[in-house]
């Protein structure tokens, strides 16, 4: 009897999914609880196991719009393997026709292909009815005389992804729906540094986890929002709405884009239980295992431009949250301490924010917070 793949849940409010590619070929052996094909919905990507072994036999194909529930594909028994001291059975095949048994169980793709059919030579038309040559379109001139390329003919082009759609989609939402505004400061993490090569070993050894600059920016941004808690809350109609709870959203760069897992919960976690869970929220990200509800109802999201070098942004909304917090690349830059001008380790930045919902005062007191905790690590220990 065959088994069914099914699509499966796809999560609240999510009805379709792209089926991106199967990671099997179809009528190729599948072994149970192998992946065999990914899908992308509008808000992450998933892949779809099988629940025995077999052959596998694909139903949909590639690039197909599918809902919860659809067969895209079946698994079907083996047949049993021959006998050594049997003979092949052949077919008899037509006389005018020889043909040459396949062997049993080779693969349809080492079949010898077909040789190319010759194609008609070109009807000669008749003499003087020649259509002459259509002249060049013609090309753009900018300003100063250059003839640029007007046609793509040498660009590819392909369809978007559906989570790139949607990344498109929302992105502009946020721009069109709140008022963004923001709001910069720079940080001296000479004191941080140092705090994690004082004890990085120890933490390790003892929790089992590094201990990694985002999750002390996560704890620093938890420490922040239990003094400005409008930055956690969010807009909804006419209504405020104030979450008791922080669930950090924290932007992971994948290969089919930006996705924003959230981490629960995140006010109640200790340090190592914090950068245990960003881990492995990002690294589920970045394998394409996220589950739909992993990337809904966080409250405020941290975003680090500085991993690919950025010195200074302005991060966007992820709606309908009103802050999200970007970090950015530390550099060593000469300050001026004391009166003296020294070389110390230092990032910017940056904080954008619903000014509908958040005041001015409000916003750079939440980022001098920020600062103040990771260049005064202490504080967010003893909650001053």
């Amino acid at each position: 009897m065959a088994a069914e793949i099914r699509i499966p849940p796809l999560g609240e409010s999510i009805n379709e999914a792209t089926l991106v590619r199967w990671l099997k070929v179809d009528g190729a052996h599948v072994e149970a609880d192998e992946v065999v094909l990914e899908l992308e919905t509008e808000k992450a990507a998933m892949e779809v196991q099988a629940e025995t072994s077999g052959r596998l036999k694909i139903v949909v194909p590639a690039g197909s719009q599918v809902t919860p529930g659809t067969v895209v594909g079946r698994i079907t028994e083996e047949a049993a393997p021959a006998r050594k001291d049997a003979a092949p059975e052949t077919k008899q095949a037509p006389a005018d026709k020889p043909r040459v048994a396949e062997p049993v169980g080779a693969a349809r793709a080492a079949a010898p292909k077909e040789p190319p059919r010759a194609e008609p030579a070109p009807r000669a038309e008749p003499a003087g009815r020649a259509e002459p040559p259509r002249p060049a379109a013609p090309a753009a001139h900018d300003g100063d005389g250059r003839r640029p390329v007007a046609s793509d003919e040498d660009a590819e082009r392909e369809p978007m992804s559906q989570l790139r759609r949607t990344i498109a989609a929302r992105l502009v939402e946020a721009q069109r729906t709140a008022a963004i505004l923001t709001t910069f400061n720079e940080i001296d993490l000479g004191e941080l540094q140092a705090l994690r090569a004082r004890h990085r070993e120890r933490f390790k050894a003892r929790h089992g986890v590094d201990l990694g600059l985002m999750s002390l920016f996560a704890r620093a941004v938890i420490h922040a929002l239990r003094e400005v808690a409008i930055l956690n809350a969010r807009i909804d109609g006419t209504d405020v709405v104030k979450p008791r709870h922080v669930h950090l959203g924290i932007a992971v760069s994948t290969p089919r884009g930006l996705v924003v897992p959230v981490v629960r919960g995140a006010d109640g976690l200790s340090l190592a239980a914090l950068e245990q869970a960003i881990g492995d929220v990002a690294r589920r990200a970045r394998e394409g295992k996220l589950a739909p509800g992993d990337l809904a109802g966080g409250t405020f999201t941290i975003t680090n431009g500085g991993v690919f070098g950025s010195l200074l942004s302005t991060p966007i909304l992820n709606p309908p949250q009103s802050g999200i917090l970007g970090m950015h690349k530390i550099e060593e830059r000469p300050v001026a301490r004391q009166g003296q001008v020294v070389i110390r380790p230092m990032m910017y930045v940056a904080l954008s924010y619903d000014h509908r919902l958040v005041d001015g005062e409000q916003a750079v007191t939440f980022l001098v917070r920020v600062k103040e905790a990771l260049e005064d690590p202490a504080r967010m220990v003893l909650e001053v």
